[in-house]
């Protein structure tokens, strides 16, 4: 399917996600009991409890929110990336919401994303909702034929059909002898750079290259050269 799929339809994106409170003495009472219930399925060690957990909050969309969502756009020989990020979820997911609608409603549009159907497209159209914000067509899946889903997964396309194993976005571009998007931070600091440091610019930064990862590492999948740096140009938000 990859190899008839025409890229300049395919619009390729990544996601940051925070927990939604700073810490967890900040979480309100109702959300706080809700948060120590599910806090039980994740201890591991004696070491682990609801607040220690809670750094891990951020990766389930009814306790954490969205903080950055980077896309990329082949247009000619180039990758254009653009970010949408700030403090205000609902202003992101609205704007992200109007450009699926303008742009990627056509049925030859495509979404990509690391793990994305697992994580990015769930999360999004989850904080959609939760923000109340109609889905976009191409995120409103719900009674959707598998061949109806416009969605490519880098991490399922690597699988063959192979579920036993998680294989990380960094390990593939090594192994493609691509750039790696992790040189300047790695998912795990995301939350501390957002709530301690208020380094937005460092995170929106750390997403765009996981972008151009993505896009380069698929086209690595379609047996095409990876695009030169120059090639990349980065839409400054207005």
């Amino acid at each position: 399917m990859i190899y008839t799929v025409k890229i300049e339809n395919v619009l390729f994106l990544d996601i940051e996600t925070v927990p939604q409170f700073k810490e967890y003495n900040l979480i309100p009472d109702e959300l706080k009991n809700l948060w120590d219930h599910k806090a039980q399925y994740l201890i591991k060690s004696e070491n682990d409890n609801p607040e220690t957990l809670y750094e891990r909050a951020g990766i389930y969309a009814e306790f954490g929110k969205i903080i950055c969502i980077s896309v990329g756009l082949f247009h000619g020989q180039s990758l254009y990336i653009k970010s949408f990020a700030g403090d205000n979820e609902y202003k992101i997911l609205e704007d992200f919401s109007m450009l699926l609608n303008k742009s990627f409603d056509k049925k030859e549009s495509l979404l990509c994303a690391h793990n994305g159907k697992e994580f990015d497209f769930p999360y999004i159209s989850r904080r959609m909702l939760i923000n109340g914000i109609k889905l976009p067509v191409i995120l409103n899946i719900a009674g959707c034929k598998p061949w109806e889903v416009r969605h490519l997964d880098t991490m399922e396309l690597w699988k063959f059909g192979d579920h036993k194993n998680y294989t990380s976005l960094e390990l593939l571009t090594s192994i493609f002898g691509i750039e790696s998007p992790k040189d300047n931070m790695h998912g795990r600091e995301v939350a501390g750079a957002y709530w301690n440091d208020n380094d937005l610019s460092r995170i929106v930064i750390y997403c765009q290259k996981d972008v151009v990862a993505l896009a380069q590492l698929f086209r690595k999948y379609r047996g095409e050269e990876i695009i030169a740096p120059d090639q990349i140009k980065i839409i400054e938000n207005s």
